[in-house]
């Protein structure tokens, strides 16, 4: 598939602020202490982070300004570290915040920060490459596409500790986040010495879902979306409910193992089983 073919999706992100908001501000006291299914987060830090997520763009990408600059990063894990202790420093910081002012500074900033990445060029290098698709240099449209990513699966991880009905399971806020998601898939088997030609089918279920083809070619391996005529080795199926959770590191791999239904070399299949699309 062509990097360079974007995925639209900043069209989408004053509506998925706006559900945000409505959401938070229907919470009672209780609600916001809720346990999600991100390890050691409330519903709170969840919201918390989410605000994090808008400062850090604007001050960065908008008013250039970095902050102390990370040390001892020289590889991707350490980069996942040096994020998540920032991401634990300022929600350990929040704990002190009421949910009124939180909510308040997540609908003045979601604006700003929205009118910030309108202002990008699509095709322009990016500030910061998706490092889990793989990418040294990424254009502002993947970039951005990453970023409603990140909105979207936190924003569901707190409606299911809720148990709410899902507004963010609509194809039109799901199917972009699940496009961006699979462009994980070639990196995820960089370590898969197939035979040239090898094809390896992805099929997510429900109205949000789709079909990619990961295919091994002569130096690496490339996301293809129509190959539907090609021989595949090796068939995931799995549902678009379940899908987000696999890609963002909330089902453990007997969980991931029993989500997936394989048709084919099920070996082939171990790295869809591990792939991750955020910096986890």
């Amino acid at each position: 598939m062509d990097r360079g073919v974007p995925i639209p999706t900043l069209h989408l992100f004053s509506k998925l602020d706006q559900l945000l908001i409505e959401l938070l501000k229907g919470l009672s006291a209780d609600d916001w202490d809720s346990p999600t299914i991100s390890p050691q987060w409330t519903i709170k830090d969840i919201a918390a982070h989410l605000l994090d997520g808008n400062l850090r763009t604007l001050s960065m990408i908008r008013d250039g300004y970095r902050g102390d600059p990370p040390t001892n990063v020289n590889n991707y894990r350490d980069l996942v570290n040096y994020l998540n202790d920032l991401n634990t420093i300022w929600v350990l910081a929040y704990k002190r915040i009421s949910p009124k002012i939180l909510i308040e500074q997540l609908e003045s900033t979601g604006r700003e920060y929205v009118d910030c990445l309108q202002r990008l060029e699509p095709f322009e290098t990016a500030m910061f490459p998706v490092a889990w698709a793989g990418e040294e240099v990424s254009e502002n449209w993947f970039h951005i596409a990453r970023e409603y990513t990140e909105k979207w699966h936190h924003q569901q991880q707190i409606r299911e500790a809720l148990g709410l009905q899902h507004p963010l399971m609509a194809p039109e806020l799901l199917q972009p986040c699940l496009e961006t998601f699979v462009r994980a898939l070639p990196y995820a088997y960089r370590d898969v010495n197939a035979p040239i030609g090898t094809i390896i089918k992805l099929v997510i279920t429900g109205e949000g879902g789709g079909t990619w083809f990961a295919e091994r070619t002569y130096n690496d391996w490339r996301l293809v979306k129509n190959l539907s005529n090609a021989p595949s080795a090796a068939t995931a199926t799995i549902t678009d409910s379940l899908a987000w959770k696999l890609f963002t590191k909330a089902l453990t791999p007997q969980q991931a193992h029993e989500a997936i239904q394989v048709e084919g070399e099920s070996s082939l299949i171990a790295p869809l089983l591990s792939m991750v699309a955020v910096m986890a």
